[in-house]
């Protein structure tokens, strides 16, 4: 019996199966690049491919960078698909969090409403984007039973000590501690810092030491525990959705590079330690950052672009998804509305294509695109094998609709 219900995820779109349209089936497995081990190999799911990607903390959503994230996990989803795995799939929404507290605050809202808003944002957005929705979608505020249950088992292997009422899991309990993000600590410690850490907390045994549960502060929402009244800290979070829904050793974790440190990190070893298992996953995957104006992209830094504010202004959805595919996933880059022109032209290019009565045939194409993709989600060269067959004339009257298939099911452009 499920513990949660979960909250609702939102529509998926129709995924063609290529074999029925007479094209080959997918042979050749999915090789990731592994931030725990600095190298790119293979990926090896059994008949279901679990795989776990950390959601959005609901406030300024969504802009490019987590559209660019969401993307390469789409893709590592169509992939496993391609080739016959079951994939599922968990996305967990961060509805409670210091961020989401201090905007509604700023902004005079309830934090309750600006969440749900945001999220429904963020559902529309994936929907426009045709972004397969996770087959569990969970809030934080709904998996505080969840949560409670792992903080006990952390205190059971007494691995949680208090600080003026609030609850730490010490990073030395788990020896393993430094093999997800493969940092130094005197680069771990700045890190933590700028991304919702407290090294300088007084009363704290190691400055990297992380919060699994904080007391309720005057002003904000808390929730009932064996350990007092207050909400949980954001790494435990998604320990403890991940293990209920997909077990240990699943196959793939993901998020933006952002995360390897310390969020990763800190939930690879509560998992580990509350569970006496390891790893907590067999993969680490991490996207790059999207840049604007000469910098990552950030709530911080208010230098966003948002999908939202794009599709009002009738760019075309398809239009938004083809300027990412441009990039490769893991790379570092910057938006331009350049950027744009060159992906609206490259759609309309390939529309054209799939609407002529014949094309070269589909099923090189077909091979081509889905070794790229193999290749650690090798985007521009999948890209650049469309453009060649667009570019091309041909005589097989099967091939332009077999050709905007394959771009529907393996990179979810519909043409």
């Amino acid at each position: 019996m499920d513990k949660l219900s979960g909250m609702r995820s939102w529509r998926a779109s129709d995924v063609p199966r290529l074999c029925d349209l007479g094209l080959p089936a997918a042979v050749t497995p999915l090789r990731l690049h592994d931030t725990g081990t600095g190298t790119t190999r293979p990926t090896r799911p059994g008949e279901t491919a679990r795989m776990y990607v950390c959601g959005i903390t609901p406030y300024d959503a969504t802009h490019l960078g987590h559209a660019n994230t969401y993307l390469a996990f789409d893709l590592v989803n169509r992939v496993w698909r391609d080739l016959g795995h079951i994939v599922h799939y968990v996305q967990n929404a961060t509805d409670v969090d210091d961020p989401l507290l201090e905007r509604a605050q700023e902004t005079g809202q309830d934090w309750r409403e600006l969440a749900d808003r945001e999220i429904q944002l963020f559902r529309d957005d994936m929907t426009a984007l045709r972004i397969l929705p996770p087959d569990r979608y969970v809030g934080a505020v709904e998996a505080i039973p969840l949560i409670v249950e792992m903080v006990e088992k952390l205190r059971a292997k007494d691995a949680t000590y208090e600080v003026d009422g609030d609850i730490y899991f010490p990073v030395a309990a788990d020896p393993d501690f430094g093999r997800v993000s493969r940092l130094s600590r005197e680069r771990m410690a700045p890190l933590f810092a700028e991304r919702g850490g407290d090294p300088g907390r007084a009363g704290k045994r190691d400055p990297l030491d992380a919060l699994v549960w904080m007391m309720r502060r005057p002003g904000e929402p808390g929730w009932e525990s064996p350990f007092g009244e207050g909400r949980p800290g954001w790494h435990v979070e998604c320990s403890a959705i991940s293990i209920e829904y997909l077990g240990m050793a699943f196959d793939v974790e993901g998020g933006g590079s952002d995360l390897a440190f310390p969020h990763h990190e800190m939930s690879a070893s509560h998992a580990q330690v509350a569970t006496g298992e390891r790893p907590h996953a067999r993969f680490y995957v991490h996207a790059g950052m999207v840049g604007l104006d000469g910098a990552k992209m950030s709530k911080s830094r208010g230098n966003l672009v948002f999908v939202s504010k794009l599709r009002e202004a009738g760019t075309d959805p398809m239009a938004i998804r083809l300027a990412l595919l441009a990039h490769h996933y893991r790379s570092d880059w910057e938006w331009t509305r350049t950027e744009l022109e060159a992906a609206e032209a490259r759609l309309e290019r390939w529309r054209a294509a799939a609407a002529r009565p014949a094309g070269q045939a589909a099923a090189p194409v077909a091979d081509a695109v889905r070794g790229r993709l193999a290749e650690d989600l090798d985007t521009p060269g999948a890209v650049a094998t469309l453009d060649a067959w667009a570019a091309a004339e041909g005589t097989d009257e099967a091939a332009p609709a077999q050709v905007k298939a394959i771009a529907d099911a393996l990179l979810g452009v519909a043409l």
